[in-house]
């Protein structure tokens, strides 16, 4: 069967732009993977990997961290997670399905810098409007290629996440080994860094989008929504927000630094806590809050730094792990009932085990290295989650978390 009939059997027949664009974005694959630009990753630790830029020139710096996903680069580099970060990808070749208006989990690129083994010459995907290089280059993020990233993740595996810079040269330029080390052992890591605000909206708005279906486009929200969930945006993924309107809600996100009676004010169903970057402890604002929300019986759902902040609002404590949890592939058990779900992750700090306050209980542990996944508080209608269930990796496995959520919003005591 030809590729257009299948396509149209899916309801994407692909249209005039789509033919149009495809002899475009192969030239700029080629252009981007071809180009001889100079372009040097240097650890603080004095290591160096040549390579070729693949985005913007320049200079960037952050914490190396490796991502084991095999798909998904496009959400993993527009996540606000990783927000000074520069994101090694384990998987070798990347950029073959371009950059589309479409799966975007923020904005823009919200990543310092991205490393990569191999940049095809060629995008092969029909929503592609963009190649991975020229998506790079128009947000201003460094990157590089042609670096052997499994040297890179070994490293980071034995030695822990690493402080790094890139430096890309100009075209006909060579890159500066000496620029590239002084900014890499000028970044000053991410404990202490209280990023949430940072990443955080402004002002408030109302989000009214749900998920998207190929060939139909995205759901719109309900005329009549059942309950308002007041979303704080510590770094929150789009599509976390769709799930919600999918169930039926009326979602409205406020910035990090919202106090809790502001929040109380919009007669809120129930507070989600959301995903972000940095360190949680710094954000005395937020963990006031879900302290608040948990006092006043408010159902409460956290995801990721929601989840570590929910977690310290009830006495827990964290810490900086060594390098992080950072894939779609880890396998999370739920300890109520046994079921092991495929999980993505995202997350350089987590739970301490030890000395867990007795209101707390661990839901999920992943099954890698025993940390703590999930929580539930033991009187109060609230519970967390650390890795990312909206982000389809199983690819369904932990949607029941939003269902929960709503179920708690819908009991006779919310």
């Amino acid at each position: 069967m030809q590729l257009r009939q299948l396509l149209a059997l899916a309801g994407a027949e692909p249209n005039s732009s789509h033919a149009q664009n495809s002899d475009h974005l192969r030239a700029a694959g080629a252009a981007g993977a071809g180009e001889a630009r100079s372009a040097v990753l240097a650890l603080a630790s004095g290591e160096l990997f040549w390579g070729q830029s693949m985005g913007a020139a320049g200079t960037t710096m952050g914490e190396l961290v490796f991502n084991t996903s095999l798909t998904g680069y496009q959400e993993i580099l527009t996540d606000p997670s990783y927000k000074h970060q520069v994101v090694t990808l384990t998987y070798p070749h990347i950029g073959n399905v371009g950059f589309n208006a479409e799966d975007f989990e923020s904005s823009s690129i919200q990543a310092a810098g991205l490393v990569v083994r191999d940049l095809p010459p060629v995008v092969s995907n029909f929503r592609a409007n963009q190649s991975l290089a020229q998506a790079l280059a128009a947000a201003g993020v460094v990157a590089i290629s042609g670096v052997d990233t499994r040297e890179i993740t070994r490293t980071l595996r034995d030695r822990g996440a690493q402080s790094c810079a890139i430096h890309a040269a100009a075209a006909g330029q060579m890159a500066n080994a000496e620029t590239a080390l002084a900014a890499a052992r000028g970044f000053g890591g991410l404990v202490g860094a209280d990023l949430a605000q940072v990443v955080s909206c402004a002002t408030p708005y109302e989000f009214r989008e749900g998920t998207w279906t190929l060939g139909q486009g995205h759901r719109q929200a309900p005329a009549s929504p059942v309950h308002h969930v007041v979303a704080y945006d510590f770094g929150v993924k789009t599509n976390i927000l769709r799930l919600l309107v999918d169930r039926g809600c009326r979602v409205t996100v406020v910035p990090a630094k919202t106090p809790y009676a502001e929040a109380m004010a919009l007669q809120p169903s129930g507070i989600f806590l959301s995903n972000g970057p940095g360190d949680p402890e710094p954000c005395t604002y937020a963990i006031e809050v879900a302290r608040q929300a948990m006092a006043a019986r408010i159902p409460l759902f956290g995801i990721c730094l929601g989840h570590q902040i929910l977690a310290l609002a009830a006495g827990a404590k964290t810490h900086k792990m060594k390098f992080g949890h950072h894939g779609g592939n880890h396998p999370v058990k739920d300890l109520r009932t046994g079921r092991v779900a495929i999980t993505a992750q995202n997350h350089g700090f987590a739970v301490v085990a030890e000395g867990l306050p007795d209101c707390l209980e661990v839901t999920h542990v992943s099954l890698f290295d025993g940390s703590i996944q999930g929580l539930a508080h033991k009187s109060a209608p609230a519970f967390c989650f650390q890795g990312h269930p909206e982000a389809s990796p199983g690819p369904h496995d932990l949607l029941p978390l939003f269902d929960h959520f709503v179920s708690l919003m819908s009991a006779p005591n919310a």
